[in-house]
């Protein structure tokens, strides 16, 4: 960690938040930023939460209040976007979100005046940009993105949908959520204070079940249909937006209809290209050059530059243009098969399928393990988590290969945990399958 002036309150809660899988990287403009976000002393107090779910109760023991002076504390919180809030069996719990892919992005989800949003938003861009090594770990820091690209299934050929899995439908996704609220696109929210907005649509992210839930509760969303939901998806395809979403097969919570020119995840998709800081589609764009005009219609509209204009070395024709493909840079959203007035572009399969993870828990715990990061999902710094959240880790280590199940006991040093997945794991041997 890079020095700091002085050990505070802030300090100690960005402590707290670099140990999340994909946390953030603690300097001077980060705590600047929470500055505008928390009091010194609720920065200190968020300090000391547990990483996972926690009741009011558990608050209060951390703190040493009384549990009702914790709920004024904890509702005040997530009014404001910083916390979240659910229910489980009749239960209120409250859960720290990480910087993010979270809590910064819940304070642009709508406009607000408890917050300096210009100044938050001027701070964020320049934290972005000039802790740029950071930044780049905290995108490329193992090979398990925390988010991935959602084709267009409009336009992958009628040959290949068979291989099209519900999961990488938006569609599918969207009608099968509970709850469903649209939000601000919070980039370009940023963008627009600093001056560097463009034309697309604000009112764009959509997020779901229980996340929708609490944005909701809250005033940082509001509430939509599955109907109104879908039409909003069309809408932003047709503004050539990309849908980007948790990287995760089931509990999908949230997905984004991002610009190229604003969205943070594809200027850091273009930027580290080869790190590759997203997952892409199971699919590809195949270009047909024979057919190509060299309008450069793809090339205005492709958010990973993987699309260029070169001469066609005609000439008859000395102006006449063709287009050109790196495919090593597409991400198979199909953006550029939908602007194409000549067929000459396709959706073809990759030649491998990119994995992705069952659920979150299970992106957590690789993203985790690739980071060094393991033990803090396993292990608060003050005491074990409950044995549901216990459960669910242990679940998504089962969930991993053979090879990475024992780095994990390695990382940890645990012959508990060890003993403990070996047992589920023998357990489960025994069990019928279900299909």
């Amino acid at each position: 960690m890079p020095h700091l002036q002085n050990r505070n309150g802030y300090t100690s809660l960005m402590e707290r938040l670099e140990r999340f899988p994909q946390g953030a990287p603690p300097s001077e403009l980060f705590a600047k930023i929470l500055a505008l976000l928390f009091t010194e002393k609720e920065a200190k107090l968020v300090g000391q939460l547990p990483m996972h779910p926690f009741s009011p109760a558990r608050a209060a023991h951390v703190w040493g209040v009384r549990e009702v002076e914790a709920y004024r504390t904890l509702e005040g919180l997530a009014e404001r976007g910083l916390l979240l809030d659910t229910e489980h069996e009749g239960e209120k719990l409250y859960i720290l979100p990480p910087p993010m892919a979270g809590f910064l992005d819940f304070v642009l989800m709508r406009v607000r005046k408890d917050v300096d949003q210009p100044a938050l938003s001027r701070l964020l861009d320049q934290y972005l940009n000039q802790e740029e090594e950071s930044i780049r770990d905290l995108y490329t820091g193992g090979s398990t993105p925390s988010t991935r690209i959602m084709v267009d299934e409009e336009q992958v050929p009628s040959s290949n949908l068979a291989r099209l899995f519900n999961y990488e439908r938006a569609s599918e996704v969207i009608q099968g959520a509970k709850r469903i609220g649209i939000g601000t696109c919070s980039c370009r929210h940023k963008m627009r204070h600093i001056g560097r907005a463009c034309s697309a649509a604000l009112e764009t992210c959509m997020v779901f079940d229980d996340l929708a839930d609490s944005l909701i509760r809250h005033g940082h969303a509001r509430e939509s249909s599955i109907e109104q939901c879908l039409e909003l998806l069309q809408q932003s395809r047709d503004q050539n937006l990309v849908q980007v979403a948790d990287n995760a097969q089931f509990g999908v919570s949230s997905i984004c209809n991002c610009c190229s020119c604003c969205c943070e995840t594809l200027i850091r998709a273009r930027k580290f290209c080869n790190l590759q800081p997203v997952c892409s589609t199971n699919y590809v764009a195949e270009l047909k050059p024979q057919r190509c005009s060299g309008c450069g219609r793809c090339v205005d509209a492709c958010p990973a530059e993987a699309m260029r204009l070169v001469s066609a070395n005609d000439p008859q024709h000395p102006w006449q243009r063709r287009c050109v493909q790196d495919q090593e840079r597409c991400l198979g959203c199909g953006i550029c098969v939908r602007v194409c007035r000549t067929n000459s572009l396709v959706l073809i399969p990759r030649a491998k399928r990119v994995v992705t993870p069952v659920d979150n828990a299970h992106r957590l715990v690789l993203m985790a393990l690739e980071r060094g990061k393991l033990q803090h999902l396993i292990w608060d710094n003050r005491a074990m988590f409950n044995h549901r959240a216990m459960a669910a880790l242990v679940g998504a280590i089962l969930r991993l290969p053979a090879v990475k199940q024992k780095l994990a006991a390695s990382e940890l040093g645990s012959r508990y945990l060890g003993g403990m997945m070996q047992r589920v794991a023998e357990h489960s041997s025994r069990m019928p399958l279900r299909l």
